[in-house]
């Protein structure tokens, strides 16, 4: 069986290899050949392994290779399959088989086409690296790998400024993250002299015994601290509050990795990592409670703001904030079972939806602005079924997928008496409702209403090709079906055996699934409950306000201003990390202004040609040369990195617009000179 192992893991990053290396020998056909080819093999023996789990075959749990020895604590790669990697590995590899044959069409007049299929495949080698490791050195590996590949992909349109501020600040959150989960795992290779699950686990009653003294006079819980530097860096992969600024802007790479880091690796190896170290999180009441706050947190307040978004993607990801909100709940309640079932839901649902909008994007030739769309229903009918039946999965519309996962996490949340569970229960219940109104009213302001685009763009609507439809027909039948085969076996039934482990008294799903008999009485017995109604006044209220009285909007966005605008400003956490983290990090202000660079690099204006340059090329402008009035100069000034350029992305640009407006804010290179060098913004007048 490790031979099996060994091929589901290095077969997609032999296909990146070959694709990477070999693309221009090999040609476009060839890149998207075997790499598809090299997933498709990892997908099948997945499902072959999971169905000899289900068989009864045992867990296993070994050594691969032993890299060296230090100080007596082997560094190995290993693998430990149970149900739960097994599960992984098969939600991991078929999402990203979808996304590979979706890509063939989405990408094809991309000069970068070779390119990012050996991207794509190297991501899921990375995340499956992560998800098969048997300690903490492999799962390190694949948790850096999987941020280094979207770092990638999420600047790779890389001539883009936007692009490149994204995957910087995707790069630079997710270190604050794994700082601390770095710090976790030193934590228990000191108490355990080992980097093994196994063992950790074996010492962990132990090692919750044990204290540290962080400050003189306090005592820590070796377990609690351990648990939640641990849950930092799930913080930083899985886009929790404070750490979630990232995933919104992970929109500049193209929609495909956009489906795979919002369905199935990046953002879900935060939520599989705490499952997987559930035995020592359940030693840890302190750290539950800090993982059920912060979740319920985040699947309330970024909820709202995709309400007020009008990107089709960038609502799709703050959905996709809000649903990682909820798995984090189910954490948090000792629901691990609920948290990994509403992931492997989640991963069907939000990649149907976010490859729905990538068709959209195409039909609409690369707008996304849902204020100019409108009406595709007719034009786009496979798009519009695909994606209907992934909105109602993710509103828990009875019967479907997202249904089961998300009504049996609320009733869970209800039996928790872990400290902030009432807080954690009014959000989740609340959240309920948000999601329906933020998923309709995309639905309607996508394919319903009245046609909003420009004469060309209806006269050229027409169907996505079948590289792209196919997958989304591929993807709805699990959004609709899934839940209906695996509720019962998944969450009430023991499917994942020893994999997770629940104290006796945290046992939540336990008391939800007394009562559990069938599928259909589970949902029947939802309507006694509230959230079914919610989501239903969800949909009538995003009806009434984007169908029925399209104009109420903007009068409520006046009428309620000051809530619009916290909104719309994200809550300030941009503002506050550019403005107050970022100079304290680089102390810019104590930087001598003698120290100025000769030239700045200054992208033009959208929609604005330069001597008959390209939209959106940039010229290289002598300080001297600019006018008093053209030049503003910034206050304050940063050191710059060794790298030619420093960016500096214009603090005032809305999210919405950014591709399909002209700036209201400069947008500036600064070209550094030393060790420190002054960053310049300038605005150019206008051609």
């Amino acid at each position: 069986m490790q031979n099996v192992y060994l091929t589901i893991a290095l077969a997609p990053l032999l296909a990146a290899i070959i694709a990477g290396l070999g693309g221009r020998v090999i040609g476009r056909a060839g890149a998207h050949s075997v790499t598809i080819a090299g997933v498709g093999l990892s997908f099948g023996l997945s499902a072959w392994v999971l169905w000899q789990q289900l068989g009864g075959a045992p867990a296993y749990n070994g050594v691969v290779y032993t890299w060296l020895v230090t100080d007596g604590i082997p560094m190995q790669v290993g693998f430990l399959i149970d149900r739960l990697s097994a599960l992984m590995m098969v939600v991991v590899t078929f999402v990203s088989l979808m996304v590979h044959v979706y890509t063939i069409g989405y990408m094809h007049d991309d000069d970068g086409y070779t390119r990012f299929f050996a991207y794509i495949s190297l991501f899921t080698f990375s995340m499956l690296m992560l998800v098969m490791s048997n300690n903490f050195l492999q799962l390190f590996f694949g948790w850096e790998a999987v941020g280094l590949v979207s770092y990638l992909l999420i600047g790779f349109w890389y001539t883009r400024p936007s692009a490149i501020f994204a995957n910087l600040k995707a790069f630079l959150v997710n270190r604050v993250g794994d700082f601390g989960f770095l710090l976790g795992i030193a934590a228990i290779v000191h108490f355990t002299g080992s980097l093994d699950y196994a063992r950790a686990f074996h010492f962990a009653p132990q090692i919750a015994q044990q204290s540290f003294t962080l400050f003189e006079g306090q005592a820590w819980n070796a377990m609690s601290v351990i648990c939640i530097c641990l849950f930092v860096g799930a913080m930083g992969k899985s886009a929790q509050v404070p750490l979630h600024v990232w995933l919104p802007d992970s929109m500049e790479g193209p929609t495909p990795i956009s489906a795979l880091i919002h369905a199935a690796t990046m953002v879900t190896a935060g939520i599989f990592m705490v499952a997987r170290m559930s035995p020592l999180f359940e030693l840890s009441t302190t750290a539950l409670s800090v993982v059920l706050v912060i979740g319920a947190t985040t699947a309330l307040f970024m909820g709202f703001l995709g309400i007020v978004n009008n990107d089709i993607k960038r609502v799709v990801a703050y959905s996709t904030l809000s649903q990682l909100g909820y798995m984090t709940v189910a954490l948090g309640v000792s629901a691990y079972s609920a948290g990994i079932f509403h992931l492997m839901t989640h991963a069907f649902f939000k990649a149907l939806l976010f490859l729905g909008a990538g068709s959209v994007i195409i039909a609409m030739h690369h707008e996304q602005d849902m204020r100019r769309m409108g009406g595709l229903k007719k034009h786009l009918p496979i798009t519009y079924w695909t994606t209907l039946a992934g909105a109602l999965a993710l509103i828990g519309f009875p019967g479907f997928s997202g249904f089961f996962s998300k009504d049996a996490l609320i009733d869970a949340v209800g039996e928790s008496h872990t400290p902030g569970h009432v807080y954690a229960l009014v959000c989740v219940t609340a959240g309920v409702f948000i999601t329906a109104l933020y998923t309709f009213r995309l639905i309607f302001m996508t394919f319903h209403g009245e046609e909003r685009m420009d004469a060309h763009t209806r006269e050229h609507l027409h169907e996505s090709p079948w590289v792209v439809t196919v997958p989304l027909v591929l993807l709805a039948i699990p959004s609709v079906i899934v839940g209906w085969l695996t509720v019962g076996p998944v969450l009430f039934h023991g499917y994942f055996g020893s994999a997770i482990a629940v104290r006796p008294e945290h046992d939540v799903l336990g008391e939800v699934g007394r009562e559990f008999t069938t599928p259909l009485a589970f949902m029947l017995h939802a309507f006694q409950g509230l959230p079914v109604y919610l989501a239903a006044a969800g949909v009538l209220t995003a009806w009434f306000l984007y169908l029925k009285r399209p104009e109420l909007p903007a009068r409520l966005r006046e009428m309620f201003a000051p809530v619009y605008r916290v909104l719309d400003n994200k809550y300030w956490f941009d503002w506050f990390n550019e403005n107050v983290i970022e100079r304290l990090g680089t102390r810019g202000w104590l930087v001598r202004r003698s120290h100025a660079p000769r030239a700045v690099r200054v992208p033009l204006p959208l929609r604005v040609r330069d001597d008959h340059r390209p939209v959106g090329a940039d010229r290289v402008v002598p300080l001297a040369d600019l006018t008093p009035e053209s030049r503003n100069r910034h206050d304050a000034f940063s050191p710059a990195e060794p790298a030619d350029l420093v960016a500096d992305p214009g603090r005032h640009r809305r999210d919405a617009d950014r591709r399909h407006a002209p700036e209201p804010g400069p947008v500036v290179f600064a070209r550094g000179r030393g060790a420190r060098a002054r960053c310049e913004r300038a605005v150019v007048p206008r051609v």
